[in-house]
């Protein structure tokens, strides 16, 4: 089935890599101040997949993201001054300053938490997927995970289960090759992830996860099928992370990857080739936006209050 690409369909797809891409580039430059406690998995070379994903969902669709978690947060409408607030542990943090950077949750705008666990939010969504086909609502759950998390029994369990009961769910892995520092072929004897799918009764596509458009026709598609009733679906979106797996800086002295190898995904960029989704006049309309949007989160982050010691207590 083809998608209509409109206008504001581009300016969304662009809008939500640029947001995500500034926003990281701006932590990154700003965590060497100490300020920000919480280690973060930076999403630069991944924007295309969660903002892809996200521009084919409704408000009242929900994602279960992984502990990548930026990217989804923000694509899916999350309040950029609650994310810094929660980055530089304040009391109006999203989650309450307690949670950090893999915690992030905004059940208002359907991102109804992120987890530091491998695959801990794969049941998550499933349960919630449940939930909506049970109550006869048109509404769709989206859980998002690496490749590694490929590798842990409750994908495959929840892929059987959703199989089975035709659960309104998108499974997307964003397969970036390592796991932590091992190369996937090193940890798995069939690495074709979108396969999986198959034993299940689910459809699984592969596909380039730095192409937003793709991404985004493949997820309306699945999303799509799932708000009919006809089932899961699994995206497995090929792409790469620019930096260390935790952390704001190059990992290339480790000797697990190559530079070469990462100036070949370099070139891939989204960002880039997303670019042309836009005139000149828009895109630098949205950087000064967004510029705008980053200073304030940062001047909200950084005059937000500490949490009290009650302040637990009292959130109860």
């Amino acid at each position: 089935m083809s998608q209509t690409l409109t206008q504001d369909v581009k300016r969304r797809l662009y809008y939500g890599m640029l947001l995500v891409r500034r926003t990281e580039e701006r932590i990154q430059a700003n965590y060497h101040l100490r300020e920000m406690r919480s280690p973060p998995h930076l999403y630069m070379g991944h924007e295309a997949a969660a903002a892809g994903v996200c521009a084919a969902l409704r408000a009242e669709d929900m994602v279960f993201p992984y502990y990548r978690s930026h990217g989804w947060y923000l694509a899916k409408g999350g309040d950029l001054d609650a994310m810094m607030a929660e980055l530089y542990g304040r009391a109006n943090g999203c989650s309450r300053g307690w949670g950090g950077s893999m915690h992030l949750i905004d059940v208002a705008a359907g991102v109804y938490g992120t987890s530091a666990i491998v695959g801990g939010t794969v049941s998550h969504a499933a349960g919630v997927a449940l939930t909506f086909q049970m109550r006869r609502q048109a509404a769709v759950a989206v859980v998002s995970f690496g490749d590694g998390a490929t590798e842990e029994g409750v994908f495959h369990e929840t892929m059987n289960f959703a199989g089975l009961r035709k659960l309104p769910m998108v499974f997307v892995c964003e397969n970036n090759l390592y796991a932590t520092n091992t190369h996937i072929r090193d940890r798995q004897a069939q690495s074709e992830i979108w396969r999986h799918a198959e034993r299940f009764g689910i459809p699984g596509r592969r596909l380039d996860g730095t192409d937003v458009v793709a991404v985004w026709q493949a997820a309306t598609e699945a999303v799509s099928r799932a708000r009919r009733g006809e089932g899961s679906s699994l995206l497995e979106l090929e792409t790469y992370r620019y930096f260390e797996h935790c952390g704001i800086n190059e990992d290339l002295d480790l000797g697990y990857r190559t530079r070469e190898e990462l100036q070949a995904w370099r070139a891939r960029d989204p960002l880039v080739s997303g670019r042309q989704l836009l005139s000149a006049a828009e895109a630098n309309e949205m950087e000064a936006e967004i510029a705008a949007r980053i200073d304030r989160a940062f001047e909200h982050a950084r005059s937000a209050p500490w949490p009290t010691a009650d302040f637990q207590e009292a959130a109860r």
